[in-house]
Formats: structure tokens, C-alpha cells, sequence
């Protein structure tokens, strides 16, 4: 009778320290709350739970609270913009960094508050100039510099900006300045960042400032300018672990880079697109994508 009870309570107590561990070895998932970032989390809870790890998703959250959340230790993994980091996190300049430069510094920074960036991926979700693809052709107009060249040539080009981009200190001024051109500020719209897409597409503009991995540049056949003279930071997408998950979990750096090597600016915006466009599920745009690379 005793030596049963003594099994029962050790069986207890294994079942105990089985729950335990698997409640420690649990990976939290966080992302933050527009379409891209929800996509990304939703991708990366699917991919991990198909690799077995038991993964609590947190999604929907504001930038500088998920990013104290990781630092805090409630977060172990979410996909940040190297640009974000470096600027609004740590308080430094990005100006002349190139986005391998912009990494490397961060992947340095953020070490120190026990944070890895892992490999990064293609995709660059930073500010951009685009044009209606049709005109920017008709125009010759590929990189900023042609864009400031028509308008020092006289072209009365005029450009969609939101109010922050517009007033900013990196923002519309010394992109001017960098380039060499004004638009003239009669030339220059302010409005919400929403509505300069469409009004680019419903010709009411010639240019707008977009970001770069938005689905509707390519819904809407927009021509995104080459930033040739390097003027915006670079917002490389990354996953940033801590490093007491990583350091438990040492599989995870070659498994997500796996994911970060399928992501350009491209397929993040046919992603968008399919979400905030087409109207799709975000989970299922996920889920196919997985599936469609062999991840699932």
C-alpha cells in the first residue's frame, strides 16, 4: 500500500516536471498590429508548430510595447525592421548606413540587452517614392535621381505625402536636399498615409510616398523609385530572438533563416495584397505560403 502511494506520488511528481518543461520550453510568438506583421506571425506560429515546438502566439501589439515585452522576457520571437531598432530602440543615426551596415550595427546593439538578430531577409520595408508604372516608363523614370532631374528640367510633378513624412527632420526637406530638386510646395499634397495610394492610381498625383513592401504597389502597377543615393534608412525583416530561447533552441537560427531567405519586397507585398486587397484570411495566406515552400 505504501510502496503504491510512494509510485503514485513520484508518477505525480513526473507528470508535474513534464508539464513544467514543457511550459518552459514553450516559444512565444509576438508580431505587431498591421497586415504584414500579422501575416509574419501567424507564418511563423504554423511553421514552428509543424517543426513541434508548442508555441503561444501573441499578435496584434504596438511596436514599443512588444519590444519591451522581449526585453522583458514575454516575447521570445518576433520579426522587427533593423531601421526600427537602430533608430526609435537605441537612438542612433542610420544616415550613410547601408542595410548590411544598418544590421550589423543593431545585431550589436540590442546583443548587449540579450537579443539576437537572426539571418535577415530580402525585404525592406521602408519609405519610397513610387510612380504609376505606365507614366514612370512614358517618363524614363527609375531611380530618385531621374525623378529630380525631370523636375529641375521643369515638370510639374506633384506628390502625395503624409503629414509625418512632410515635416519630419529625415523626411521630405532633406530628400530635397540629397537630390538636389523641390517639388514647390504648391506642388507637394498632405494627406493621410492611406490615401496616397489611391491617389496615385486615380492619377490626382504623379508621385507618392509609399512603403516598399505595401500590397498595393503591385495591385495598383506602381513603379517604386530606386533610392539611388541611399537617402532612406533600411528597414531589413528580420526574426529577433532572445538569446536564453535561442541558446535552449540552437535548431532555430537555421530553421527561421529558411523562412527569411524566401522573403523579398516582392513576395511581402503579393502577400499584403492578397490580404488587404483580394480580401483573404490572413491565416490561410499563410498557410499556403508554407505550404507552397515546403514548410508545412
Amino acid at each position: 500500500m505504501i510502496r503504491t502511494l510512494t509510485a503514485t506520488l513520484a508518477g505525480l511528481a513526473l507528470s508535474a516536471g513534464i508539464a513544467a518543461t514543457a511550459q518552459a520550453d514553450e516559444i512565444v510568438v509576438g508580431g505587431k498590429n498591421f497586415t504584414e506583421q500579422q501575416i509574419l506571425t501567424s507564418m511563423t506560429t504554423q511553421y514552428l508548430q509543424g517543426l513541434g515546438y508548442d508555441v503561444d502566439k501573441r499578435a496584434g501589439m504596438g511596436s514599443a510595447v512588444l519590444r519591451q515585452a522581449q526585453e522583458n522576457g514575454q516575447i521570445d520571437l518576433y520579426w522587427e525592421y533593423t531601421g526600427t531598432s537602430l533608430i526609435n530602440y537605441n537612438d542612433e543615426s542610420a544616415e550613410g548606413l547601408s542595410a548590411e551596415e544598418t544590421y550589423q550595427k543593431v545585431k550589436e546593439l540590442d546583443a548587449e540587452k540579450g537579443l539576437v538578430w537572426l539571418a535577415p531577409s530580402h525585404a525592406n520595408n521602408t519609405y519610397a517614392l513610387a510612380m504609376r508604372e505606365a507614366d514612370a516608363d512614358k517618363r524614363g523614370i527609375e531611380t530618385i535621381s531621374d525623378l529630380a532631374k525631370a523636375v529641375n528640367d521643369g515638370k510639374a510633378l506633384t506628390f502625395a505625402s503624409n503629414a509625418e513624412f512632410y515635416a519630419r527632420e529625415d523626411g521630405l526637406r532633406p530628400l530635397q536636399q540629397t537630390y538636389g530638386f523641390r517639388f514647390g510646395r504648391p506642388n507637394v499634397k498632405r494627406m493621410d498615409s492611406g490615401l496616397t495610394y489611391p491617389a496615385l492610381r486615380d492619377g490626382q498625383v504623379d508621385v507618392a510616398l509609399v512603403f516598399a513592401t505595401d500590397g498595393r504597389i503591385p495591385a495598383f502597377d506602381f513603379r517604386v523609385l530606386k533610392d539611388d543615393k541611399n537617402f532612406f534608412p533600411a528597414y531589413s525583416l528580420t526574426p529577433v530572438v532572445r538569446q536564453e530561447t535561442l541558446d535552449a533552441n540552437p535548431e532555430l537560427d537555421a530553421q527561421m533563416a529558411k523562412l527569411s531567405e524566401l522573403l523579398d519586397d516582392e513576395t511581402m507585398a503579393s502577400l499584403n495584397a492578397s490580404v488587404d486587397v483580394d480580401k483573404q484570411a490572413i491565416e490561410k495566406v499563410a498557410h499556403d505560403f508554407l505550404e507552397e515552400h515546403d514548410l508545412l
